[in-house]
């Protein structure tokens, strides 16, 4: 999606139409063209100004789909860190069936939504922070390869091994010896 253009859901006639009119002019936001559901800018917004708006649209029944889809993928993404750094008990629960429960929509959808906005898979992401503990965890040296394997769940040594090199191209030993840069889970 162009940074310009903003897609607003809830736009069905004349009115709304006027009504994104007057926000935009009283929060003096410059446009090229409005439509339903669409609203070219004329320049990219500020954080701010975007977040001004978005409060503005929300207050008349309008909702920016993008913001929408940026928080979906944002939630996401806290839902996986959490579930891998905070070992939340979600008993015998998939990721698929946790995701789905926490944001109230079914699993297709949202990996539809992530996949479109970050270029990869959901559980291509999960496998990428799961990575990154594993290599945490290392370093710290306070746990041997089995005990990590426990504490992420992995059924044995060897399968967390497995899934370590196919992730990171080094075995977790490999990996201890070299000591790789992590990276922060913004970068992920």
């Amino acid at each position: 999606m162009e940074k310009n253009i903003l897609h607003i859901k809830n736009m069905v006639c004349d009115r709304c139409l006027m009504s994104v009119r007057n926000i935009m002019d009283s929060l003096n936001l410059e446009y090229n063209n409005l439509s339903l559901g669409r609203l070219e800018l004329s320049k990219p917004l500020s954080a701010a100004n975007f977040d001004k708006l978005d409060k503005e649209l929300q207050k008349v029944g309008f909702e920016i789909v993008a913001e929408r889809n940026s928080r979906i993928v944002t939630t996401i993404k806290a839902r996986i860190i959490e579930l891998v750094y905070e070992k939340k008990d979600f008993g015998d629960k998939k990721l698929s069936e946790i995701l789905s429960d926490a944001l109230h929509y079914d699993y297709s959808y949202l990996t539809g939504i992530f996949t479109k906005a970050e270029g990869r898979s959901i559980q291509s992401y999960h496998n990428k922070i799961k990575a990154q503990r594993i290599k945490e965890l290392l370093e710290y040296d306070e746990l041997n390869i089995s005990e990590i394997a426990d504490k992420m769940d992995f059924g044995s040594a060897a399968y967390l091994s497995t899934f370590f090199k196919k992730e990171t191209g080094l075995s977790p030993s490999q990996y201890k010896l070299q000591y790789w840069e992590r990276k922060s889970l913004n970068d992920i």
